[in-house]
Order: structure tokens, then sequence, then C-alpha cells
């Protein structure tokens, strides 16, 4: 596994992010040691999980 913040090339890259959108794990379970390209692709993935299923909101809570 890559560590770090090594230069890749472009085939690498896509496998890292290959790699972490299949080994995806919470923000509190990631290594620190992981590769920014992997935290990179995780945060791309948490924005599209919260997209996919935002908060639920409590009717009322919001006032215009």
């Amino acid at each position: 596994m890559y560590t770090g913040n090594e230069p890749l090339d472009l085939i690498e890259e896509l496998r890292l992010r290959r790699w972490a959108r299949e080994n995806y794990v919470p923000p509190e379970r990631r290594s620190p040691d992981w590769h920014q390209v992997i935290h990179d692709e995780m945060a791309r993935k948490d924005l599209e999980l919260l997209e996919a299923n935002p908060p639920h909101v409590k009717p009322g809570s919001m006032r215009c």
C-alpha cells in the first residue's frame, strides 16, 4: 500500500482510487498513513453518501 504523498503516475493513482472505493471505511477508521489520494477518494465517497442519504431534519426545525 502506498503511504504518504509520493508522486504517482496516472495508472497508480487510478488503482489507489479504485482501492479506496472498494475498501471504503468511515473517517474515524482511516489510517493517517494512507496516501493522500486514498483519503481524497474516500472523502468524495463521503459526499456521495451524504447526498444520497441526507441527514433527517425534523419538521418545523428549519425556520425561514
